[in-house]
């Protein structure tokens, strides 16, 4: 005999849709993906400033799989009306839902900071620690990519390099990923004329990308809280409903 359609069984038609539907978890995978791979060798350079983000992006990560996986026990807990279950998957929820809160919080308090500290940090890292075009080590080659990517030059710009660890090296003003066509004779070094060679800093592009992260983090994390609101609340309504 078929269920009749009583407020109870309502509910748990709603609770199941709430519940399966996990859209909140694939947005937080996403959110995760999006940071880790969509300009996160561009950001790295700017080294511990930058780090929360991929901290974040972890976070999420985690908090989304979790989410998908409770979706469905949820769901399972729904259709045997297993209080034990319900209360799990609401505990964790609230949980979750907290962090996500949080996470937003933390992201938009250190926006700021990397605002604030990042710009004269790199500088100082970038004159002492650079090597030089297709050197093998690591930041080397991070702010290469950026400097090819981001067309510029530099942290504020190409005088960065004037007086640097790396001019007293190999003799040059810049670096060849500073110049606008690699492999040309006038990008020798020593020719900062504007048409050869990028002249702005990277720090406003980074700062941009930077931003752009966190207010899309942020804002995903709150939206995923948002999403949840309506299962956790199902899920209390019907835990109450079976005791």
């Amino acid at each position: 005999m078929a269920e009749t359609h009583t407020p109870y069984y309502s509910l748990k038609k709603l609770f199941s849709f709430f519940s399966g539907v996990t859209l909140s978890g694939m947005v937080l995978i996403g959110l995760s993906i999006y940071v880790n791979f969509r300009g996160a060798v561009l950001t790295k350079v700017l080294g511990l400033s930058s780090a929360y983000l991929f901290h974040v992006g972890c976070l999420c990560l985690v908090m989304g799989s979790v989410t998908v996986l409770l979706g469905f026990a949820r769901w399972h807990g729904a259709a045997k009306e297993s209080r034990g279950t319900l209360l799990f998957g609401f505990l964790v929820m609230v949980i979750i839902l907290t962090v996500e809160i949080m996470a937003a919080t933390v992201i938009l308090a250190f926006f700021p900071v990397v605002r604030e500290v990042a710009l004269e940090h790199n500088f100082v890292t970038l004159r002492k620690n650079y090597r030089g075009y297709k050197e093998p080590d690591d930041y080397s080659m991070r702010w290469n990519v950026v400097m090819e990517k981001l067309k510029c030059c530099g942290v504020k710009n190409y005088t960065d390099f004037s007086g640097s660890s790396f001019e007293r090296v190999t003799g040059h003003t810049y670096p060849w990923s500073c110049c606008k066509s690699l492999g040309t004779v006038d990008c020798d070094g020593h020719n900062v004329s504007a048409d050869i060679i990028h002249q702005e800093g990277c720090f406003p592009k980074l700062l941009k990308i930077t931003r752009t992260q966190s207010a899309n983090l942020s804002g995903g994390c709150l939206a995923a809280a948002v999403m949840q609101l309506p299962g956790i609340l199902a899920t209390l309504l019907l835990f109450i409903k079976l005791g």
